[in-house]
């Protein structure tokens, strides 16, 4: 099996699998993963909740696999029954108050820093604990910050100390998938990225609907390239699992295309064990072997620039429920000042200086779509100064829809959706604000999406469903007028039913993920002059094409808005498949 060149495959060992397996059955499993995928790397845990694994056992493993070609590194899991006391935690993970378990921490620590050049941290190095002692220690602090303030000192702690037995050893910190939980947990990227060597990225999604974590598929994308932009270069890849998606194998391959697409140097396959034992093996080859042609012709990842500031908190998810309706984007926790358009959501508003840059960015020319959390967020902190929308405290239940942009005199489409959604009733000042997308109810017209001029730039105020799983609901018509502008600055969008993604590349190509259980057709919309698309696997051209409306001036102004001619480009994608494209200019 010939090695991947834009990504490396590696596995991760549990440690109660190396403290039960003999050479014979790792030998088995390597071969076996060998007919169907390249390996590269292997890291072997020494340490879960109530097995360690001796270090004689951890040299001979790690040997066998370097006798096989494979690298390898050490692991830790940060889960611990200590002296016999259960500790009020979930998970059982470590209580880093009492000095008993920060000193079998240290041990495990020292253990793996003696036998291997690198360690990873699997997403367990948080902490939930209110035992006494994190009572009493906590103080007037939240806990929150107590949490936070913890883990960022424990993690000089653990990393001094492996310095000390391994000087110039590499340790790594995994990040979990639920990014908008880890201040309340005490995970703390904004300092440790530069406490460790290296992050990893958790980007298990697994099934949506019935799990407690409301993780949209999305996420295994956008997630790899909100840590690329917290630690740049130093993300060491994307980690995937099988658990909750027994049901559809699509839904464990999304995992790992949607993490290479990102970007990721590296797909790591939890567990190493789990894996030899199901039929996902011989599907992830395949797929990984056309990922990894694809991304030769892809370019670097660009999109909206949504702001998720370190500690943020507020509308969770909710740009991965805009990614699965084809709004691309590009999830940092820095403002992003150059850019043409910025999403703000609520988690945004956590910044003190959210208002002071959203100001200065609309008034040097940026444009920025806030949703109405970002909105209620910062209503008394100076949002009431740049548009007349205001909170009225009431909802409405709406599945009739009216687009009527500002800049459009003539574009005005109806559309009805199928089912009643339920939505914020915001109100407006005729004249003052304009409603781009509207929502009918009865003999009423109320705001889906409001846009306001503000010094040289366009404020847009997008008001999100009470559930944010509503959002794929809307009719193509709504998706298209959110994305138009939640898309500016970018050379493509896409207008179709929810449930499908669009993943934007520099060198204007293109990757569309369907999540819909049946055939369907989305409208690629290219703003400019172009022959059509080309589909980079197939050959197969899109030249038919519909010239969308020009900007026309409403009634008596003199003048509109410059936009670039925008034309719209049919392209059919199957039932749960990936679909790659190129402009051919």
């Amino acid at each position: 099996m010939e090695n991947y060149k834009h990504f490396k495959l590696a596995a991760y060992v549990h440690a109660y699998y190396v403290e039960k397996a003999d050479e014979a059955a790792i030998q088995r499993a390597i071969d076996y993963y060998r007919h169907y995928v390249h390996l590269d790397k292997v890291y072997i845990e020494n340490h879960r909740g109530l097995v360690d694994v001796p270090v004689e056992k951890l040299r001979s493993v790690k040997a066998l696999f370097e006798k096989n070609g494979i690298e390898t590194a050490g692991g830790i899991t940060s889960t611990v029954l200590v002296n016999g006391e259960r500790k009020p935690s979930y998970y059982d993970t470590f209580c880093y108050t009492d000095p008993a378990h920060r000193e079998r921490y240290l041990q495990i620590v020292r253990d793996v820093a003696s036998v291997f050049d690198e360690i990873i941290l699997d997403d367990f190095f948080f902490t939930s604990c209110t035992c006494e002692k994190c009572i009493e220690a906590k103080g007037d602090r939240t806990w929150q910050q107590y949490r936070l303030d913890l883990m960022e000192d424990f993690a000089h702690v653990i990393v001094e100390e492996a310095r000390r037995v391994h000087p110039g050893i590499n340790f790594i910190v995994k990040y979990p998938n639920w990014y908008e939980s880890y201040q309340e947990c005490g995970y703390n990227p904004g300092k440790q990225k530069d406490i460790f060597d290296m992050v990893y990225t958790g980007t298990e999604t697994r099934d949506p609907q019935y799990s407690q974590q409301h993780l949209q598929r999305y996420l295994s994308y956008s997630i790899i390239r909100l840590m690329e932009n917290i630690a740049p270069g130093r993300n060491g890849g994307g980690w995937i699992d099988p658990f909750g998606s027994g049901h559809n194998m699509n839904f464990y391959l999304e995992q790992a295309n949607m993490t290479v697409l990102a970007k990721a140097k590296e797909l790591m396959l939890f567990n190493f064990e789990v894996m030899e034992n199901t039929a996902l093996l011989p599907a992830l080859g395949h797929e990984l072997a056309r990922m990894d042609r694809m991304l030769a012709k892809l370019g670097n990842p660009v999109g909206v620039a949504a702001w998720e500031p370190f500690d943020g908190d507020g509308e969770d998810q909710l740009y991965n429920y805009l990614g699965m309706g084809g709004i691309a984007v590009e999830p940092s926790p820095y403002f992003a000042e150059g850019a043409e358009m910025v999403l703000l959501t609520e988690s945004s508003a956590h910044d003190a200086t959210a208002m002071e840059k959203l100001e200065k960015h609309l008034r040097r020319g940026g444009n920025a779509m806030v949703t109405n959390g970002f909105f209620r967020a910062c209503y008394d902190k100076g949002m009431k100064e740049l548009t007349s929308v205001r909170l009225t405290h009431r909802h409405v239940l709406a599945d009739e829809y009216m687009i009527s942009h500002y800049n459009y005199r003539n574009d005005h489409a109806f559309c009805k959706g199928h089912e009643k959604l339920l939505f914020e009733i915001l109100s407006y000042k005729t004249n003052a604000t304009s409603c781009n997308i509207n929502l009918v109810a009865g003999e009423n017209t109320l705001p889906l999406m409001t846009e306001d001029s503000y010094g040289k730039g366009r404020l847009f105020i997008l008001n999100v469903p009470e559930n944010y799983a509503d959002l794929y609901k809307l009719p193509e018509a709504v998706w298209q007028g959110i994305a138009k502008y939640a898309s500016m600055g970018q050379r493509v969008y896409m207008a179709g039913e929810g449930k499908h993604s669009l993943l934007c590349y520099d060198n204007n190509t293109y990757a569309i993920q369907s999540y819909q259980p049946f055939s369907d057709t989305v409208q690629v919309i290219v703003r400019g002059e172009c022959k059509g698309l080309r589909d980079l696997e197939t050959g197969a051209e899109y030249t038919q094409r519909i010239a969308l409306p020009l900007p026309s001036h409403m009634m008596d102004a003199t003048t509109t808005i410059p936009e670039p001619a925008e034309y719209s480009f049919p392209v059919q994608v199957g039932a749960g498949s990936l679909k790659f494209l190129e402009l051919m200019e």
